[in-house]
């Protein structure tokens, strides 16, 4: 005797060797034998073999038709064997029966199981869904393999061009469209990346890497809603502040709108000199939890990269607090008195206007007070030249006082577009400007810092210990900088951080309750923003600068670079502020200068090759050998 069973979801036969009420001992034509359960024989019979049964059970099952079926079987359950005797007008043979058995399994949509062996007909409008949900599938699934098809022929479709560069970034990957690009990926053997770039789609690798950025950053775009805040609409803002009576200047280069900050300097009557730092206060415009606070909160800071940037704050409350030459601004100020010796004889905070005088461009002033002018009698005289002397002689005993005098000269580069064209000019670290203008906004944070721990008055602190910086409200030492506590507040109107501490240090000056009371969950919210945001917007900033320095590489036609080696394969180059891998510079000795060559530069993914070529015995005049 020989039967039909189901067993995982599929119909086998086999021969019976043994059986009781409950199971039976079956054996399959490979002679592998199987204990099975009474509950899953679905037909028994004699003859013919179950291997001649499965052979044409196949093939009738494949001339069976699932609506030809759902019509003929009525509207009540019914037992499959009833059906294959309705279908075939007799006592059906067992392959007939097992053919019915498995259309009826395999036809799901048409009918419902509904026990052993029993379905029952699906409701013709459940089956009428069923079937415009298969089309639909059948449908999605030509379009599919049209799209993948296109795109692995390195033919953009139409639905792409609005996708890029999202779907490669931070793709939807249940949408067909992704996973036809998947398919066509592996059909290619490309990257999804460098398919899409075959396909044309990436006409401008900057526009690229700019679009990747603001998708993740900024997704609902780089502008901002109108500006509907009282403070920045209405000109008299803010009111009733007392009015220095200092003429400040600030000294910052061509493209700065947001003057933060402003210096002045005074001589008394005593003998002793009185320095202004002056901080502009978008904090008095600003309210916690207002419109505007909410845009600064979002975005956390002001993002640079060459030719561009992207404020934290709109324009129209740039303009109204920027320290702007001849104009009285609001600011945070603190005032040194500085005796003859250059000691610091007393400190004092206050909240005012300012009037601010000039804005030096460091374009312009650095031609003028540099260290070959300094107490130079025949250099030319220039615009605060007694102011910015005296100050650079302080500041120097400032720096000498955080114990980070620093006589190596090192070279920072300016990166200046002209449409496609750029220009990468180095530029002197710790020029008298540099030094002015960072050390008093060193001694401004520190002291600020201090102020706040002093009152307990909590605020935002950029620590530093074993070479580590961080962000914390805890005013810990900034190991780097020499300082005991260092509390970001200069630079409002682009950082939020210094914003935060800025409120925090009016409350001060005013005698009120601070913005941020003790263990603030807003205050420790921003602290973990802060730091991953700005990170990441200075990550963008260096990638963008590296894709430049290669753009210039290529604008230059530069084949050659020499470069110091660091340490194993890792060098820097001596024009230019690039440090990649040479991998075949292994083994030449740190601090050694080699000369390499430069290949295979990629733009897309800001690459490219070095090859060492030899180890050059003396630096040579420019490190760039143009061909």
């Amino acid at each position: 005797m020989h039967l039909i069973f189901e067993e995982d979801g599929h119909f086998k036969a086999g021969s019976i060797v043994s059986e009781t009420e409950a199971t039976a001992q079956v054996e399959a034509a490979s002679g592998k034998r199987s204990k099975i359960k009474a509950t899953a024989i679905l037909l028994r019979f004699a003859a013919p073999s179950p291997i001649e049964v499965m052979t044409e059970a196949e093939a009738l099952a494949a001339e069976l038709d699932a609506d030809f079926l759902w019509e003929a079987a009525g509207s009540d359950e019914f037992a499959f064997e009833q059906l294959a005797q309705e279908y075939y007008g007799h006592a059906p043979r067992p392959a007939e029966s097992v053919a019915l058995l498995q259309k009826l399994h395999a036809s799901p949509i048409f009918f419902h199981k509904k026990g052993k062996g029993r379905y029952r007909p699906a409701p013709p409008e459940t089956l009428a869904a069923a079937k415009a949900g298969l089309e639909k599938k059948r449908l999605a699934a030509e379009r599919q393999a049209r799209l993948a098809t296109e795109l692995a022929s390195f033919r953009l479709p139409e639905e792409y061009v609005s996708l890029i560069p999202r779907i490669l970034i931070a793709p939807d990957k249940n949408t067909l469209e992704y996973k036809a690009l998947e398919d066509a990926a592996t059909a290619t053997g490309l990257s999804q990346l460098r398919l899409i770039e075959r396909c044309g789609a990436i006409p401008s690798t900057l526009d690229f890497h700019l679009a990747t950025f603001l998708l993740e950053y900024f997704p609902r775009g780089t502008g901002f809603a109108d500006v509907t805040e009282p403070a920045v609409l209405d000109p008299s803002d803010p009111p009733q502040l007392p009015k220095s009576g200092v003429r400040a200047f600030s000294m910052d280069d061509e493209a700065t709108t947001e003057i933060d900050d402003a210096l002045s300097v005074e001589w008394l009557d005593s003998g002793n000199i009185r320095v202004g730092i002056h901080i502009a206060a978008p904090a008095l415009g600003i309210p916690p939890g207002s419109e505007l606070d909410k845009v600064a909160r979002d975005r956390l800071s002001t993002v640079y990269y060459p030719g561009d940037k992207i404020t934290m704050l709109p324009e129209a409350l740039i303009h109204h607090y920027t320290l702007g030459e001849t104009h009285d601004c609001p600011a945070l100020s603190l005032y040194l008195e500085v005796a003859p010796d250059l000691r610091i004889s007393a400190t004092e905070t206050r909240l005012e206007m300012v009037h601010i005088a000039d804005n030096l461009r460091h374009e312009t002033l650095e031609t003028l007070f540099n260290d070959y002018t300094l107490r130079n009698p025949d250099a030319p005289d220039y615009p605060y030249r007694r102011e910015l002397e005296w100050l650079r002689d302080f500041t120097a005993v400032l720096e000498a006082g955080r114990g980070k005098a620093d006589p190596v000269d090192r070279i920072d580069y300016s990166f200046k577009l002209e449409g496609e064209r750029i220009s990468i000019v180095p530029r002197k670290r710790g020029s008298p400007i540099d030094k002015v203008v960072s050390e008093l906004m060193i001694f401004a944070n520190a002291h600020w810092g201090g102020w706040l721990a002093e009152k307990r008055v909590p605020g935002i602190y950029r620590a530093q210990a074993n070479g580590k910086t961080r962000m914390t409200t805890a005013p810990d030492p900034h190991q780097g900088l020499g300082v005991d506590q260092y509390a970001w507040s200069t630079s409002p109107l682009r950082r939020y951080v210094d914003l935060v501490n800025q409120r925090q240090l009016i409350s001060l000056v005013q005698g009120a309750d601070p913005v941020y009371p003790p263990r603030s969950e807003q205050l420790f919210a921003t602290v973990r923003d802060f730091e991953l945001t700005y990170d990441a917007y200075h990550d963008f900033q260096r990638r963008l600068e590296r894709y430049w320095m290669l753009r210039w590489l290529i604008q230059e036609n530069v084949s050659e670079v020499t470069a110091s080696v660091i340490r194993e394969d890792l060098v820097r180059f001596d024009n230019l502020p690039l440090v990649t891998r040479a991998p075949s510079a292994m083994g030449v000795a740190p601090g050694a200068k080699v000369r390499l060559a430069i290949s295979d530069i990629d733009l897309l993914d800001i690459d490219f090759h070095a090859e060492y070529l030899e180890t050059v015995t003396a630096t040579p005049d420019s490190s760039v050998v143009l061909p």
